[in-house]
């Protein structure tokens, strides 16, 4: 099996850590510093940022405004992994809007900010992190949903999400991240508010 480079260490990184485990992966996890809070577990190698990215598929597990200082750090290095963007831009100020453009996505504004040909993938940002920790959403397995214009770098997400014995459906191209933004928005919108579980949340029953 492939391995992964998390970079950050809150519940959502945490929550792929342990999904890459049960398909097998070796995990890096990547914290802003040595002293970042995080549940530290034999089974990952933690490194902290600046450090050499040693998995094949990179996690951006921090919000959106914070990939500017990443990409200090990792642009040249991601011109060869599988970066996936997992972030949902929402203006927590108001909740009431996503920051991203209008026209646009925080996949496809990483895409641009990386060296032509590097792949991004949208992923796992409407999932929210107990159903990808249990592998389960109710009484059926979670649902990943990915848009991805390279079709290497989706097989390989695919991979993973499959191995840990989750459903793996592909969206379409990364123009389609726009829409599972607002599918992320409106689902962390709706569990704020209690009309869903932070423990399920929305899925596609097979």
């Amino acid at each position: 099996m492939t391995s992964i480079s998390i970079i950050g260490s809150g519940k959502m990184g945490a929550a792929i850590a342990e999904v890459a485990l049960r398909a097998g992966a070796s995990v890096q996890m990547i914290k802003r510093s040595a002293q970042s809070p995080s549940a530290a577990r034999s089974r990952f190698e933690y490194s902290v940022m600046g450090d050499d990215i040693t998995g094949d598929l990179v996690v951006l597990a921090v919000p959106y405004g914070a990939y500017p200082s990443v990409l200090e750090h990792y642009r040249d290095q991601l011109r060869d992994k599988v970066t996936i963007d997992i972030s949902n831009p929402i203006d927590f100020s108001t909740n009431d809007a996503l920051m991203s453009p209008p026209d646009s996505s925080t996949a496809a504004e990483l895409a641009a900010l990386l060296p032509v040909g590097a792949a991004v993938v949208k992923a796992f940002n409407v999932n929210l992190g107990d159903t990808l920790t249990s592998g389960t959403n109710g009484t059926t397995p979670t649902t990943v949903l990915y848009a991805g214009d390279y079709a290497d770098a989706k097989v390989q997400v695919a991979a993973l999400v499959e191995a840990a014995g989750m459903r793996a459906v592909d969206v379409g191209p990364l123009t389609r991240a726009r829409e599972l933004e607002a599918m992320g928005f409106l689902q962390i919108l709706m569990a704020s508010l209690g009309k869903t579980r932070y423990e399920s949340g929305f899925t596609l029953l097979p």
